[in-house]
């Protein structure tokens, strides 16, 4: 970026900056004059345009930035090489970025005149030279210039100055003229009004007449734009039509500039094309404006800035008095101001008010960071699956990110266009995402970024990657700064330790600055309190000393002890105040004790250990059928809150969904508690969970259950009617399988009760199976329906005497595992092309005969039984070049043209893993025999070794030709290859080994010599149809593998 500069002497200079190290500059909007008058890039560079006309620009601003103490400014006309096409491009790009990152922009009006034109004297009011004096007299001691005085002589449409002893009027009213200027009507100047954050406006004299915010209202009347888009709300908040809206009545010189001019306002990067029409620029621009509206929508799962407005709210308010001491705090300082320290550890036992803490920070990042600065956060919340695992942090750190700098869209879009929502959401998504995010920070147009993470603890799943990609990316972008939180847990500080700029900031060695925040936030309670409850100044007092004697510095116990303090009537207050043990711990238990001693410890008691076990909060409807105590309650929902009130000790209601009111409070019921919440074992609970939600889905489940009609009804044009026919039957329908599963007593496999249960799940498979399936597809829980299938046939097959329900879980798991995609895409297909397609004796196509449709017929015949054909993965772009078992048969790897190598779970036909690296064709895939690393070979010359869990790239070797054939040895230390052996740790070719196709044979499954047959112990048992067979295979024990050209990858199991 080029900036300008006046140097104390006067002389006018240019110079070039690096990104990132751009220094505060101002920068100039204004309408261009003719093309002779105004001063070029090769003008500044000759020396040459101070005779021009738009010289004065140039004058102004450069003065009027001196003035504001900024020594750099930024004119469009000259600081841009319009000569060079490249320059011209990037410049247009870039546009939007530059005025956002701008100290302050000032908008020049050269059709708007502060100076008066003369007129004839005429009668005028005395009073006005007395209030000219006083406004000049105001001005010049204190500078200050206020919008209200312009709108008090506005309003009388007159412009006065004094001309000897007289008055004279101007013929010209400045509101008006100012609303009127051709500043409004030029496109590009749209975006020079939305990116700043500070705009200023400037008569063509250099007078200021005011700012975007103090003329707000005028500027909204003239343009259409809402104040709150003036005021910095995100443009990305406003709908794509809205913001193209604010276009409509504007030119530009160049026709197809008004679609460029409204790519910043759009969040999209494209550069211009030679010849293109503006109809086509304005739908190339706005077809990108959509592709990443709906990336965005994609992305986000749930949007940080409400969490964290939530639990401010949810916890009384956020007290500056209770977190203001960490500003202070000589490692936090450190961690701010040092450039070799980028990550603070904030850790602390539970209640201490971690989170709190990292809201008041955040609050103070934001009100302090430069205006070009990015700022993103988030809140793990183990009880809560949208935030309670590694790819809900990376999706909400990249949400706001994104929302901040929508440039950065790109690094996503790569992916995205290609997979669509899938990418977030699948078993690759965590590859996907940290690829993602390593290329975000590393991005050359990246400013000084804030990561804030808290609750580490309470990130259920993936913890350890996440913790790893931390100490990783903290080390390797020196322009981000990270802040997490979490409890004093062993395992994470030593992931964290790995990071190379780390700091640590322990509440515990802070105790005195925690009391005293403590203090602040117990005096506010109290206070609360007194005012609610109208206590006396005696018992106030009392109350404020035993919550600051027994709070032990922790805030939840103050919050826990004021919540039932405020539920107590005042008379009893001081005998329940000596109730109140100091400790959490101790805290809960006497609040249990409360529990079991009332009339409703049994209703209460089964609530709280349904809640516990359950694997995601639920609403209250929810409950209601998930809770054999509540089954009087269905239509009486008001009572059910009431009975999760006097559980207000350990749950909380928000937005109608039950939640505990903090982690240490579930970990209490499930260890202290254990015998008092769960008497008969947590195995009992399941039982009952399984039950009711099998009960559930038999009563609601049927055909059709939205009413599409249409068989190729499209799952994205799904809109759920209202009311939801499956709004109780969400939960059950994705989490029955696991509760039984855990119901299951697996040291008395025979008991009666879990042949019980194995008979209500038979009837239910062979009565609902097809109507789950559909709901599932609703759901948008496809890809879990498998995993849940795999798990039940697993644990079906070590119940001894089952063998019928073992027959119909073997056939529904084929089923769903054959059929996934086109019931997934389509719900109702689980009616059509599921049904027609199974094998005519598929128990699951005889017990649902009746849903087929009967105007459709599929001749020949399908086969009679399940093919050896497992499934089908798809997913590559190209040819399959090579594929590879891992060595127990529970992955598979694929190598393809479209140079990438794919890991897929042989069980789900899931993903697992995309690795992107090589720069040509793959052609060879082989895992180590310890399955611990996975080799591929490319047409790139290299040999990339993968570690196989993680999809990272561990090394890279230079072998100097494409390899065809890739083994590895038993100690997983050498690489077999055409050429020779490559050993790992020197990267050393030696000894030329002979590698064939012929090693595919084996004692178990193989492949005949020219691929047609499917063999067993060296005997043809399945011959192959041509579009069948493979370009390449792989066979591990029972499984083959088979690569088609087309790209897809077959699995066939011979038992």
């Amino acid at each position: 970026m080029r900036l300008l500069q006046y140097s104390e002497s006067g002389e006018l200079s240019i110079h070039s900056f690096e990104e990132g190290d751009i220094p505060p500059y101002a920068i100039l909007s204004h309408t261009w004059g003719a093309d002779r008058d105004e001063v070029t890039f090769a003008d500044i560079r000759t020396g040459d345009g101070k005779t021009k006309l738009g010289y004065k620009k140039i004058l102004f601003c450069g003065r009027q930035a001196q003035h504001d103490g900024l020594q750099y400014f930024w004119i469009n006309t000259c600081c841009i090489d319009k000569a060079s096409k490249a320059e011209l491009a990037f410049s247009i790009r870039s546009m939007f970025r530059w005025y956002r990152n701008a100290a302050r922009c000032y908008v020049y009006l050269s059709d708007v005149f502060s100076q008066p034109l003369l007129a004839a004297p005429r009668h005028h009011d005395a009073r006005w030279p007395f209030w000219i004096w006083m406004v000049s007299i105001l001005y010049t001691v204190s500078g200050w210039y206020s919008s209200t005085m312009q709108r008090y002589f506005y309003s009388r449409q007159v412009l006065c100055t004094l001309v000897g002893n007289d008055v004279v009027h101007s013929e010209q009213t400045p509101e008006i003229t100012l609303q009127k200027s051709r500043w409004f009507t030029r496109g590009w100047t749209l975006q020079e009004l939305l990116a700043p954050s500070v705009v200023e406006f400037f008569s063509k004299e250099g007078t200021k007449l005011g700012d975007k915010l103090s003329l707000a209202k005028e500027v909204r009347e003239v343009t259409g734009i809402p104040c709150s888009a003036l005021q910095g709300k995100p443009l990305s908040g406003f709908s794509v039509n809205e913001r193209i809206s604010w276009n409509e009545h504007r030119t530009t010189k160049i026709p197809t500039d008004r679609a460029y001019s409204l790519m910043g306002i759009l969040g999209v990067s494209l550069s211009p094309f030679d010849g293109e029409s503006p109809a086509e620029a304005m739908k190339r621009v706005t077809d990108e404006a959509e592709k990443q509206d709906k990336c965005l929508r994609d992305i986000r799962q749930t949007d940080p800035r409400d969490d964290k407005k939530r639990i401010e709210d949810t916890k009384g308010g956020l007290l500056a008095d209770s977190y203001r001491w960490v500003l202070d705090n000589p490692t936090f300082q450190q961690w701010e101001q040092r450039l070799d320290s980028r990550l603070l550890w904030v850790k602390g036992d539970p209640g201490k008010g971690k989170t709190m803490l990292l809201c008041g920070i955040i609050d103070e990042l934001h009100n302090s960071m430069p205006r070009s600065a990015l700022l993103s956060y988030f809140f793990c919340q183990a009880t809560d699956p949208c935030i309670n695992s590694a790819t809900a942090v990376l999706r909400g750190l990249l949400y706001m990110l994104i929302h901040q700098q929508p440039s950065l869209m790109s690094h996503v879009r790569r992916k995205h266009d290609h997979t669509g929502k899938d990418l977030f959401k699948d078993a690759n998504a965590w590859v996907a995402l940290t690829g993602i995010f390593a290329d975000v920070l590393q991005d050359t147009g990246l400013s000084k970024t804030y990561l804030v993470i808290d609750a580490l603890d309470e990130c259920m799943t993936d913890r350890p990657k996440l913790l790893r990609f931390i100490a990783e990316q903290s080390s390797a972008a020196s322009r981000v700064k990270w802040i997490v939180s979490s409890r004093n847990w062993p395992a994470i500080e030593e992931q964290l330790e790995r990071a190379e700029h780390k700091t640590r900031l322990s509440l515990e060695l802070n105790a005195e600055s925690v009391a005293a925040a403590v203090d602040v936030f117990i005096q506010q309670k109290v206070d609360q309190l007194a005012q609610e409850k109208q206590y006396k100044e005696e018992l106030q007092h009392a109350v404020l000393q035993h919550l600051k004697s027994n709070a032990n510095d922790t805030f939840l116990w103050v919050a826990l002890v004021c919540q039932d303090l405020k539920a107590t009537p005042k008379w009893n207050v001081r005998k329940k105040l000596a109730q109140f043990p100091p400790g959490l711990d101790s805290l809960y238990k006497q609040m249990l004790q409360q529990i079991i001693k009332s009339d409703s410890a049994d209703v209460c008691l089964q609530v709280l250990a349904v809640t516990a076990v359950l694997y995601r909060p639920v609403t209250v409807a929810e409950l209601v059928v998930l809770t054999e105590q509540l089954a009087d309650f269905v239509n009486d929902l008001d009572s059910v809150r009431e009975i999760i009130g006097l559980c207000g000790s350990f749950l909380t209601l928000r937005n109608d969904t039950v939640y505990f009111v903090h982690q240490s409070a579930k970990d209490f019921l499930g260890t202290e508690a254990l015998n008092k919440v769960f008497p008969d074992g947590k195995d009992r609970v399941h039982q009952d969970i399984f039950a009711k939600s099998l009960a559930i889905l038999h009563k609601t489940l049927h055909r059709d259950i939205y009413n599409l009609q249409a068989l190729g009804y499209r799952i994205e044009d799904v809109k759920p009617p209202l009311p939801d026919p499956l709004a109780v039957s969400r939960y059950p329908c994705a989490y029955w399988i696991d509760h039984f599963c855990d119901s299951i007593d697996k040291i008395q496999t025979h008991s009666a009760t879990n042949h019980e249960h194995a008979r209500t799940t038979d009837a239910f498979l062979r009565q609902r199976y097809l109507y789950w399936l559909e709901a599932l597809s609703l759901c948008s829980s496809m890809a879990k329906g498998i995993v849940l299938m795999t798990r039940l046939w697993y644990l079906v097959q070590g119940l001894g005497d089952t063998k019928v329900l073992t027959g119909i879980v073997y056939d529904a798991r084929r089923f769903i595992m054959y059929h996934k995609e086109a019931i997934e895409k389509y719900p109702l297909q689980a009616y059509a092309s599921a049904l027609l397609f199974s094998p005519a004796d598929s128990m699951t196509r005889r017990l649902f005969q009746h849903e087929e449709p009967s105007s459709i017929a599929v001749k020949p015949a399908i086969s009679n039984g399940w093919s050896a054909c497992l499934q089908t993965l798809e997913g590559h772009s190209s040819y399959v070049r090579s594929v590879a078992f891992l060595h127990d048969s529970t992955w598979l790897a694929s190598a393809s043209g479209d140079r990438t190598v794919k890991i897929w779970d042989a069980s789900s036909g899931t993903c697992l893993h995309t690795l992107e690296g090589h720069s040509r064709d793959v052609s060879s895939v082989a895992f180590s025999h310890d399955s611990t690393w996975l080799a591929s070979a490319s047409g790139d010359r290299t040999v990339k070794i993968w570690d196989a869990s993680s999809g990272a790239c561990l090394s890279t070797i230079n072998v100097g030709t494409g390899l065809q054939y890739l083994s590895f040895d038993s100690t997983s230390t050498l690489i077999h290859t055409e050429i020779g052996t490559v050993t790992l740790s020197t990267s050393q070719i030696t000894d030329r080994v002979d590698v064939t196709a012929s090693e595919l044979q084996c004692q178990g499954a193989g492949l005949s010599p020219d691929s047609i047959w499917v063999m067993r112990s060296g005997s043809n048992i399945l011959w192959i149809p041509s579009e069948y067979r493979p370009s390449c295979s792989a066979v591990s024990e029972t499984h083959v593998g088979m690569g088609v050209g087309s790209g897809r990858v077959w699995l066939c199991q011979v038992t």
